[in-house]
């Protein structure tokens, strides 16, 4: 099935990085995929179906099934690798000077390319972050990543990164984000817009624990929607958010490149409020 057979599809919003190139604000995450073979073929054709309707930036790493989703990957992507844009990321264990250059070089022969798109730190560990700087701007050097970035950064882990030589090339920043997951709007997203630094939602429905929360189904029902179209589009409402949600079949798929188009209004927003409430103070940034 082309893109073209839903006509009815407005083409997807873009969030521009800051070297000013742009990528969907709606991407494709593999967390969970990879894990059980009876459904390979249909994660694979789910990711295929995403390219085919514009939502071509697709979020891995080498953690999500030991590796398993970065050969899912490269499979979906075969063949059309000029068509997508890349996000893996290092786990912190390996986030060495060193490590991290072996660990990108095993994420691009299981991803099947040369250069990945965006390579970020999954979250902060033990290994000095100005260890990872470099090595991330080696391979950058070394044209085997394109961009770099990073994931679960608070405020304070920002402003320490940025403050590091060549901190500032950070091209985004990967954090938790759903109505359920608010806190980051306190200080994180402004900290983030003001630094020109975009941001990457991952889990945008919570997983699906939201979903039958009745306020998110109020919303829906307004605009013949679902629940998740509404969260997504609740996410996306945000200026330079991207949203990575997974998806495992072509139609969920659709489904979720539907919520593009679902334009949220103040009532709408006001209803997730009384049930979400936006915080009044700084919080512990959120992971899961």
């Amino acid at each position: 099935m082309a893109a073209e057979t839903l006509p009815h599809l407005a083409p997807l919003p873009t969030v521009a990085l800051p070297g000013g190139e742009t990528v969907p604000a709606l991407g494709q995450g593999t967390w969970a995929m990879a894990e059980d073979p009876a459904r390979r073929a249909s994660e694979i054709a789910a990711l295929q179906r995403g390219i085919d309707l514009g939502m071509t930036l697709i979020d891995t790493a080498e953690m999500y099934a030991n590796g398993g989703a970065e050969h899912l990957v490269g499979e979906a992507v075969a063949g059309r690798r000029d068509d997508v844009f890349i996000v893996s990321k290092v786990i912190p264990t390996h986030a060495s000077r060193r490590g991290t250059v072996l660990a990108c070089e095993r994420s691009l022969k299981r991803l099947n390319t040369d250069v990945i798109d965006l390579y970020l730190l999954h979250w902060v560990g033990g290994e000095p972050v100005e260890d990872t700087v470099e090595a991330f701007e080696a391979l950058v050097e070394d044209g085997k990543i394109r961009h770099w970035g990073v994931s679960n950064f608070d405020v304070s882990d920002c402003s320490a990164l940025v403050s590091l030589e060549r901190g500032e090339a950070v091209a985004t920043n990967q954090v938790l984000y759903n109505p359920a997951r608010r806190g980051i709007e306190f200080d994180l997203i402004p900290w983030c817009r003001e630094h020109g630094i975009p941001m990457m939602a991952y889990s945008p429905i919570e997983q699906g624990r939201i979903l039958r929360h009745p306020a998110l189904s109020a919303v829906a029902a307004r605009y013949g929607a679902t629940p998740a179209q509404v969260s997504l589009a609740w996410v996306l409402r945000q200026p330079g958010m991207i949203a990575i949600p997974k998806a495992s079949t072509p139609a969920h798929v659709e489904a979720n490149r539907a919520a593009a188009a679902l334009n949220l209004d103040a009532e709408d927003l006001a209803i997730i409020d009384r049930a979400f409430p936006p915080p009044t103070r700084a919080r512990a940034l959120e992971m899961l």
